[in-house]
């Protein structure tokens, strides 16, 4: 059996004075973690270690703004079980230069994008970062995005003009408050994009759109549709931890476990193989060596 590996995470450290958080416009407070105790690298390796879960690709989240360090000391400090993606201030002058070296930082595999509000929205809609796609592309920088199903035609004419251009779909493009029927309301826009063989799409944080209680059943039917869409070689488990409305024993079971009709194969790459494979992480088995 390979190695279970989670396909986002987010590990932060608290706001001090010695490294403050960023503060909004007029000196505001930052934006709210999802939790008032951080997600060290330390503390995620027990919570993995407890379930048998061997790797995760850690992601600063954005209350941290445009900053690397955390996640990138991480993974230089246990890069069997720690892959970065990090965050690009796509506004910088030099945010080209940085992209094209972007995979020469020790640990860093890929680009997290967020355009999931009105106000981080505006690079993509305003057509501003039409650099990044062929840059990613040409230096083979694999591309996670996290924004709501209204804007995935962006996305997908980027994969459609880019082929070479590897991009994951975050939460199956799930974004804001709606539960169940609501949240999955326009999930066409999603399986659309499967006919892109460069359009991976994260499994992750599911749990938190639904009403429903574990194992999730109302899920299930929108994972069967994106399975059938994406096929498991192109669909990635992950818990996005700090925002789970349940244990992670839970977010790990429900598809190891309360999926019926997924086969070991497709455990496999679903759980770990596929994401790996996809950002050339080596992957050894359990029992190679290494501290998988």
């Amino acid at each position: 059996m390979l190695p279970i590996v989670d396909a986002q995470v987010h590990i932060w450290a608290a706001d001090t004075p010695q490294r403050p958080w960023p503060r909004g416009q007029g000196g505001l407070k930052p934006l709210p973690p999802h939790r008032a105790v951080p997600i060290s690298s330390d503390s995620l390796l027990r919570e993995m270690d407890a379930l048998g879960i061997d790797r995760a690709f850690v992601i600063p989240p954005s209350w941290e703004g445009e900053r690397n360090d955390i996640v990138l000391a991480a993974a230089r400090e246990h890069p069997h079980r720690f892959a970065a993606v990090g965050r690009l201030d796509l506004d910088a002058p030099q945010a080209r230069e940085q992209l094209e070296r972007w995979l020469d930082q020790p640990g860093m595999f890929g680009v997290q994008l967020t355009f999931q509000t009105p106000l981080n929205e505006k690079p993509l809609v305003e057509g501003r970062i039409e650099w990044l796609w062929p840059t990613a592309e040409k230096f083979g920088v694999p591309i996670h995005v996290y924004l709501p199903h209204r804007h995935l035609p962006l996305i997908e004419r980027a994969a459609a003009r880019h082929p070479g251009l590897k991009v994951a779909i975050n939460h199956l493009a799930l974004t804001g408050a709606k539960k169940d029927d609501e949240a999955f309301a326009d999930l066409d826009k999603l399986l659309a994009m499967a006919r892109h063989r460069n359009v991976a799409v994260k499994a992750s944080c599911l749990p938190l759109y639904t009403t429903d209680t574990y194992p999730y059943r109302r899920l299930h039917p929108y994972l069967r549709r994106v399975y059938d869409a994406f096929g498991p070689k192109r669909m990635f488990w992950g818990t996005d931890l700090s925002r789970l409305p349940c244990t992670y024993r839970e977010g790990l079971s429900m598809f190891t476990e309360e999926v019926p009709w997924l086969t070991t194969v497709d455990k496999e790459w679903i759980m770990g193989r596929a994401i790996c494979e996809w950002h050339g992480w080596h992957l050894p088995r359990k029992g190679d060596n290494g501290d998988a």
